[in-house]
């Protein structure tokens, strides 16, 4: 009787160890499945220039769940102007950035120590399209002389693109038009539909919205006229960055599964996938403004900067005035991470 006593116990210890086991691991995979242990998910604060859809690989990395695969959860925030988005960067509100390369010169030049550095290139083109008032069949950029153009904040890439073009046309930012840069990004539209200037320079989907409200027209792309240059990228501190390899390294993973993924579907299907980002834009509006990006090449191939483009956008501040000393590119940009995504990724 004993000798069945002892093994009865010893039966429910067993059974009660295995219980217990399957207790703790109850969200984990079986590996002999051929399946990963389920990870922490961390929250990652990101503050974004403007909505727009020149943003399509970040809103398809988030809908596809590229962020998750990669154990991240986005909160995505939107400053309205890269001076803003870089306030919330160096202020801890946000953790990582995303807006012009420009900021991120800025403050390095300003000597800070722990200055941003940029890791994950999204555009190469400028996304901005020009809006007329007057419709206009066979637009030329002399049609601006004279005119008043809202073209942004000065001293923002959108603003310096937008005059550098002017002067590859043989037009005077300071002499031949107005450049009107009182008006805050997010108002930009209003006061042209309010009448304050013949022109002005507007992202998508906003400028075809401008367009269908017969507030304007559409007469030409800002990104086409002035060719490749580092237009929006991802920046973080680099105290940041140092403390936090692997969530920059999976956050850029799944900028660059975005990428990927655009390249490789049709107008119709990114605006199927992010038309949640954008509930007051209807789905063939959305589709025309996904292709007017994909016609200028909007989009960059890798989330890799290079130096040369670098070099240009700084030739673009300096002869905007903007740019007393140019910056390190070996200071201010950090490849590592997206070299090590294209490397890994496949």
């Amino acid at each position: 009787m004993k000798k069945y006593l002892i093994v009865l116990l010893v039966i429910i210890v067993v059974a009660v160890g295995i219980t217990t086991y399957l207790l703790l691991n109850k969200e984990k995979e079986l590996p002999n499945k051929g399946e990963t242990l389920v990870q922490e998910t961390k929250t990652i604060q990101v503050n974004e220039v403007t909505r727009s859809v020149f943003y399509a690989p970040q809103y398809v990395a988030i809908s596809k769940g590229f962020f998750e695969e990669e154990g991240l959860n986005i909160e995505l925030t939107t400053g309205q102007g890269a001076d803003k988005v870089m306030t919330a960067v160096i202020a801890g509100q946000s953790d990582i950035g995303f807006a012009g390369p420009e900021a991120s010169i800025y403050i390095y030049n300003e000597g800070k120590e722990n200055y941003t550095q940029v890791f994950a290139q999204m555009t190469q083109r400028d996304g901005s399209f020009l809006v007329s008032r007057d419709k206009t069949d066979d637009f030329s950029w002399q049609d601006l002389k004279g005119k008043t153009v809202i073209p942004g904040r000065k001293g923002g890439v959108p603003y310096m693109t937008f005059e550098y073009v002017l002067k590859q046309n043989g037009i005077d930012p300071q002499k031949d038009l107005v450049l009107d840069d009182s008006i805050s990004f997010d108002l930009m539209a209003g006061a042209f539909a309010g009448g304050n200037a013949e022109y002005v320079t507007l992202f998508e989907p906003t400028a075809s919205m401008t367009e269908s409200a017969g507030a304007g027209y559409i007469v030409a792309s800002v990104g086409e006229a002035a060719g490749e240059i580092p237009y929006t990228a991802y920046f973080a501190t680099k105290n940041y960055i140092e403390e936090n390899p692997n969530i920059i390294q999976g956050f850029t993973n799944a900028i660059y599964k975005g990428q990927k993924w655009v390249k490789e579907h049709t107008s119709a299907e990114i605006a199927e996938v992010i038309k949640d980002f954008f509930p007051d834009t209807d789905l063939e509006m959305l589709t025309a403004s996904v292709q007017s990006y994909m016609d200028i090449d909007a989009w960059s191939d890798t989330p890799v900067l290079k130096e040369k483009s670098f070099n240009l956008l700084q030739t673009v501040m300096k002869e905007a005035g903007e740019l007393e000393k140019e910056a390190d590119y070996t200071k201010v940009i950090n490849n590592s991470f997206a070299e090590k995504a294209i490397e890994t990724i496949k």
